[in-house]
């Protein structure tokens, strides 16, 4: 793995130039700056903790984010690949065609494992640069457990196993532990936010005004515990993230929205199928999210051995500085309602109140995304409820890099029978990670 993660001393030099990569398909993480910041002035000093703590969060937010949106999107059929550069075909047809050395694939691996390292430095080091200081090592350590957690469940996205650190030729282990770890991260970041609540100088100097670290570690113990099948943390979890309050990753003209750049710039390598890429029996026409994540006439692109009918994309990504959602309100909405139809005795009521919230919403959304439909009139068994979770978490969180994790979690039809709603059900393994590691485990099929 050390081929993919920055040298130590270049650390610092390396996180400000991490939109960088977006430019380019490669993985090589090795960026040289004879500028760079040494280790002793980036992790011995408050300053260096602090500014680590800032391009530890972009650095996810733009070349980690980027895959886990966009490459889990292509292979869920959110997107589709409209280039013919070989790694975008391999990623859109998917199946056995889908090679070792694929770009976008290795990106998901190896920038998640890029922010695993500097999460891990951070964790080592705020302990003994803030020892007398419990506020700013509160706010450090539970912003580097969150994107710790964050990074290793986006490996567990798209890999059957994955290694639980960075160092130089780990072993690897099964996504379920992998998600295990990222549990047990943001279980540490919320006991440290309720013991000591981060200092107004961290929070003023790294968090700033549109990110909000307490509902966002909470969001994310739902997610991954879903994730993991844990429903009852799941909804425990869900129910202590404040709905009415926004938390978003930034971006500038410096540091861009990362799916801006590969679905609307000129020359775009993707663009978002229409209806979500959901089959028509899944998508209603008067749904309000339609109109919120998509624009322009619907274009049928040959490209990449099919037709499909393809749009431009809205939302959260029409600029360069459009802020994407660390996660959005309704999704813990219907976290809570999956929980509850998953228990081992299902409460169909509440389920059904929150699936109608969703449904039925048109105004006090943060973030502006209302269905605007008409309550929920199918069948109230588990089984017809667990679809409409799907089919609304398909919509309400179209582009979140959630569909190809939903995808296999809700059972839909799967590869090798069919590729019409996953084109594959995990990626193989990066082959610059065989070459360096002797512990990369064998592919999976498809």
């Amino acid at each position: 793995m050390r081929h993919f993660l920055p040298r130590p001393r270049r650390l610092l030099a390396a996180l400000l130039l991490g939109g960088l990569l977006l430019g380019t398909a490669a993985c090589d993480l090795e960026l040289a700056n004879p500028n760079a910041a040494t280790d002793a002035q980036t992790l011995t000093t408050r300053e260096g903790l602090f500014a680590l703590s800032v391009g530890l969060r972009q650095i996810y937010s733009t070349a980690a984010l980027e895959p886990i949106i966009l490459t889990t999107g292509t292979t869920s059929r959110e997107v589709k690949g409209i280039t013919t550069f070989f790694n975008i075909t391999e990623l859109e047809q998917g199946g056995a065609q889908l090679s070792p050395s694929n770009a976008n694939t290795s990106a998901l691996f190896a920038r998640n494992y890029r922010v695993v390292l500097i999460a891990d430095q951070l964790i080592a080091a705020a302990p003994i640069v803030f020892s007398a200081d419990a506020a700013a090592r509160s706010g450090v350590l539970s912003h580097a457990y969150l994107f710790k957690a964050a990074a290793l469940a986006g490996v567990a996205l798209g890999f059957e196993q994955g290694p639980l650190s960075a160092e130089a030729a780990p072993t690897f282990v099964p996504r379920q532990q992998l998600l295990q770890e990222a549990i047990r991260l943001l279980d540490l970041a919320a006991q440290e936010l309720a013991t000591t609540p981060p200092s107004a100088e961290f929070n003023t100097q790294v968090i700033g005004p549109d990110f909000n670290l307490p509902n966002t570690v909470q969001a994310y113990r739902a997610r991954f515990n879903l994730m993991a099948g844990n429903y009852t943390a799941a909804l425990a979890a869900a129910n202590l993230v404040n709905l009415t309050v926004r938390s978003a990753f930034t971006y500038s003209t410096q540091n861009p929205n990362p799916v801006y750049q590969f679905t609307i710039l000129p020359g775009t390598n993707f663009r978002p199928r229409d209806r979500f890429g959901l089959p028509a029996s899944l998508v209603e026409s008067g749904d309000g999210r339609l109109a919120f994540y998509l624009t322009g006439p619907v274009v049928a692109d040959n490209n990449n051995g099919s037709t499909d009918n393809i749009r431009s994309l809205a939302g959260f990504f029409t600029s360069q500085t459009s802020p994407i959602p660390a996660y959005l309100p309704d999704e813990m909405r219907l976290i809570r309602a999956e929980a509850n139809l998953r228990a081992a005795t299902p409460n169909i009521a509440a389920a059904l109140t929150d699936i109608n919230a969703v449904r039925t919403q048109t105004t006090g959304d943060p973030f502006g995304v209302y269905a605007a439909l008409p309550a929920y009139s199918g069948p109230q068994t588990v089984d017809a409820l667990l679809l409409e979770v799907y089919k609304q978490r398909s919509a309400e969180l179209f582009l979140s890099g959630l569909r190809l994790d939903d995808s296999r979690r809700f059972g839909r039809p799967a590869p090798p029978t069919t590729l019409t709603e996953r084109t594959r059900n995990f990626y193989p393994y990066p082959q610059q990670e065989r070459v360096n590691n002797p512990n990369t485990p064998a592919d999976p099929a498809i």
